[in-house]
C-alpha cells in the first residue's frame, strides 16, 4: 500500500494512487522503473485418482491436487470446483479467475457426466424414480440423463447432472438404499479425460480454452 501512496505503481503510462485499482491482463505495469509481466492464463486438466482432495491445502496433511500438478505451471493454480476425495476423474485447475467463476457460478449449469458403480443392480423402477427427481435436503435433485452403460453390468449407470450439491449423487443412490462404490467424473464443461491416465494431466489446448469462453 505504501509503494502505492509513494507513487511508485504506473499503469500503462499513469501514476495509481488509488487503493484497490484492478489492473487488466492487457495493462502496462511498471513498478520503480521495471515492467512488471502479468501471468499468463494457465489452464490444467487432471484425471484425478482417488485418495487426493481437491483443496489448494489441508490442515491434515493430506494429499491434494496440488500435489500432482505442482510442476504443470510457473504459476499457481487453483481447481474448479471440487472432487471429494474418494471421487475420481476430470478436474480443472487454472490462474483464471474469471474463468473459474464463471464455471462455477450456479447459474452457469456446467455439464457434468459421471460413471457410477453401485454395491448391487440398480433396478428400473428406482432408475425411473431417479429421473423423476429425488428430494434431498436442499431440494428436488434433478438429473439430465441417467442409463445403464453398454456392455457392463446393471450396477454400472451413466449419470449426466448440472447441479452442483455436495456429495448429490451419492446422496440420490443413497435415498434409495444404494451405496455407491465408485465415482468417477468422465466430463466436465465439454472436457473429458480421454488419453489422461489416472494421476496425470495435461495442458489445454487453444480450441478448449475458446470453447470454454464460449459456453
Amino acid at each position: 500500500m505504501k509503494l502505492i501512496t509513494q507513487g511508485l505503481v504506473e499503469v500503462n503510462g499513469k501514476v495509481v494512487n488509488e487503493m484497490g485499482y484492478q489492473v487488466e491482463k492487457t495493462d502496462k505495469v511498471v513498478f520503480d522503473g521495471q515492467n512488471i509481466t502479468p501471468e499468463k492464463p494457465v489452464y490444467v486438466l487432471l484425471n484425478k485418482p482417488k485418495g487426493y482432495i481437491s483443496t489448494t491445502k489441508d490442515d491434515k496433511a493430506r494429499k491434494t491436487v496440488m500435489d500432482l500438478v505442482a510442476n504443470a505451471s510457473p504459476y499457481r493454480v487453483f481447481p474448479v470446483g471440487r472432487l471429494d476425495r474418494s471421487t475420481t476423474g476430470v478436474i480443472l485447475l487454472t490462474n483464471d479467475g474469471h474463468m473459474t467463476k464463471k464455471l462455477t457460478h450456479p447459474s452457469f449449469d456446467a455439464k457434468k457426466i459421471y460413471h457410477v458403480t453401485l454395491d448391487k443392480k440398480l433396478t428400473n423402477e428406482d432408475m425411473k424414480l431417479i429421473v423423476e427427481g429425488i428430494r434431498l435436503d436442499e431440494g428436488v435433485a434433478m438429473v439430465d440423463q441417467i442409463s445403464y452403460i453398454e456392455g457392463k453390468p446393471k450396477n454400472e449407470v451413466g449419470i449426466e447432472i448440472h447441479i452442483g450439491w455436495n456429495r448429490v449423487i451419492r446422496r440420490i443412490f443413497q435415498r434409495l438404499g444404494y451405496e455407491v462404490e465408485a465415482l468417477d467424473r468422465v466430463m466436465f464443461a465439454g472436457l473429458t479425460k480421454k488419453n489422461i491416465k489416472r494421476g496425470h494431466w495435461r495442458i489445454l489446448t487453444d480450441l478448449e480454452v475458446n470453447n470454454l469462453k464460449m459456453l
